[in-house]
């Protein structure tokens, strides 16, 4: 992968967790299920392990080159 493209592989990534971590959609999945349990737990968990991963495969990528 070439540097310019790396980079803007990288910018979207950015994009992607601002927009998995804005309020907005952290208030969406707070509600309460019929247990009475939040969803938020997991959904943060899952967004932020989602995004290491990605981050971490850009960068191996880059270094494989």
């Amino acid at each position: 992968m070439n540097a310019p493209r790396q980079k803007e592989r990288l910018v979207a990534l950015i994009v992607l967790a601002v927009a998995l971590f804005s309020p907005p959609l952290l208030l969406l999945v707070d509600n309460p299920s019929r247990t009475g349990l939040s969803w938020l737990p997991l959904y943060v968990f899952i967004a932020w392990a989602a995004v290491i991963a990605l981050a971490a495969w850009l960068m191996e990528q880059h270094q494989e080159e």
